[in-house]
């Protein structure tokens, strides 16, 4: 059975990585991610310099939730829920196809800990068992080695390079990897 991602808002739990809707009390951490060059190196969004601006989005993520245009989730260690880490997306959302596109970004303080491959992990079981997705989908700048090796340790399949195929605001015209990974693929180990 097939649900539409934009019934519920998710809350979605694993062993280690809890995925929750951002609040206003998530500010100060949100702001670290948001105004951290590194994290936008290889990112479609734009840096944000100014503490209001990112207040704002906190509004706008619920504003785009019940638009049914994007889910952003907080990104928190289950060892202390009240710090988000990072940000995941759930995105383009078809349908007819029954697909969708998922993004994610960390807090550079949190890297190489295996938290982006156990949130990739997380959303993958929660969009195929909960929801019901057939096709989930990532797009990476080819610079983005790491990113791509967290959707591989993810089993998620290479399809190819999408030349010049997209406008990422900062960066004009850009190549993209697009990653994918079906329902019926191989489990994830």
């Amino acid at each position: 059975m097939n649900k539409n991602p934009y019934e519920q808002f998710p809350h979605i739990v694993s062993n280690e990585v809890t995925l929750r809707k951002i609040v206003e009390s998530d500010l100060d951490n949100l702001y670290a991610i948001y105004s951290n060059e590194k994290l936008f190196q290889y990112s479609p969004v734009m840096l944000k310099k100014n503490k209001n601006t990112v207040a704002n989005m906190i509004g706008h993520f619920e504003r785009d939730f019940l638009k049914r245009k994007a889910i952003f989730l907080g990104i928190c260690l289950n060892s202390n829920l009240n710090n988000i880490v990072g940000v995941a997306e759930i995105f383009d959302y078809h349908r007819d196809v029954n697909m969708i596109t998922i993004g994610y970004r960390l807090n550079d303080q949190f890297w190489g800990k295996g938290i982006a491959t156990k949130t990739v992990r997380a959303m993958t079981e929660y969009l195929f068992s909960d929801i019901g997705i057939n096709r989930i989908q990532a797009l990476v700048m080819p610079e983005n080695i790491k990113s791509q090796n967290v959707l591989i340790r993810n089993n998620y399949i290479k399809e190819g390079t999408i030349r010049q195929g997209y406008i990422w605001k900062g960066k004009g015209l850009v190549d993209l990897i697009l990653f994918s990974r079906l329902r019926s693929d191989v489990e994830i180990a």
